[in-house]
């Protein structure tokens, strides 16, 4: 559920490497540049992904501290829902915020890159766009957006959680399109491939574990309804 900063750098994390590569040296040089940024990014997430929970948690404690069970007894409705969901844009603000220099690497790593099909440079320049403005995102206010809310009788969250809500969903953190970049993938980088692969299995593995539970604890904390 959760979007941390590795989601979208598994671009050439296919299934197979292709016999060899083809097209301009630009195509294939530009190819490997991203799988390697890519592994990079990857891997720093992995290794320092406790230094992401403690960022989580840091962010309960202040639930804890600020407004613990705010939301106690609140309706479970689509107004709640979109305080779930600010709460979704919390963890991914504090994610991001905590490996914003894996993302800045990235597409300092990432931008420069051109090939001579101009869907792929386009595509590039899309992916590192999103994850800037993942990393802009700010942590917002729930325990005053909540109690906003009750106050109003529960009928409407305030007008910053709508605001926050499709500021989030207008993010785009889309990986450039796996079938374009294959056939660039030169040989000698079959080796690189199989460690990204191997980080990005390690990446979803946690994300999959621990991106539900921190989500759920934070609900928990708030006294809302997932």
């Amino acid at each position: 559920m959760l979007r941390w900063v590795a989601i979208g750098l598994t671009a050439l994390a296919m299934g197979a490497a292709p016999a060899g590569a083809s097209g301009a040296p630009r195509d294939v040089a530009s190819t490997h540049a991203y799988l390697v940024a890519a592994h990079t990014a990857l891997h720093a997430v992995v290794s320092k992904w406790a230094s992401v929970e403690a960022g989580i948690r840091q962010l309960d404690v202040r639930f804890h501290s600020e407004c613990p069970d705010v939301g106690a007894g609140s309706p479970q409705s689509e107004e709640e829902q979109k305080l779930s969901y600010e709460v979704a844009g919390a963890l991914w603000a504090t994610g991001y915020h905590t490996e914003a220099s894996v993302v800045r690497a990235f597409v300092k790593a990432v931008s420069p890159l051109q090939w001579s099909n101009p869907a792929i440079t386009r595509s590039a320049r899309k992916f590192t766009r999103g994850l800037q403005d993942m990393t802009a995102l700010t942590v917002p206010n729930l325990c005053a957006d909540v109690r906003s809310w009750i106050a109003g009788g529960f009928k409407a969250v305030p007008a910053d959680t709508q605001l926050y809500d499709r500021r989030v969903e207008a993010i785009e953190v889309i990986e450039v399109p796996r079938r374009l970049l294959l056939p660039f993938l030169p040989p000698a980088d079959r080796g690189l491939l199989a460690q990204t692969l191997h980080l990005a299995t390690q990446f979803e593995e946690l994300e999959f574990k621990r991106g539900q539970v921190d989500w759920n604890t934070a609900l928990e904390t708030l006294g809302l309804n997932q």
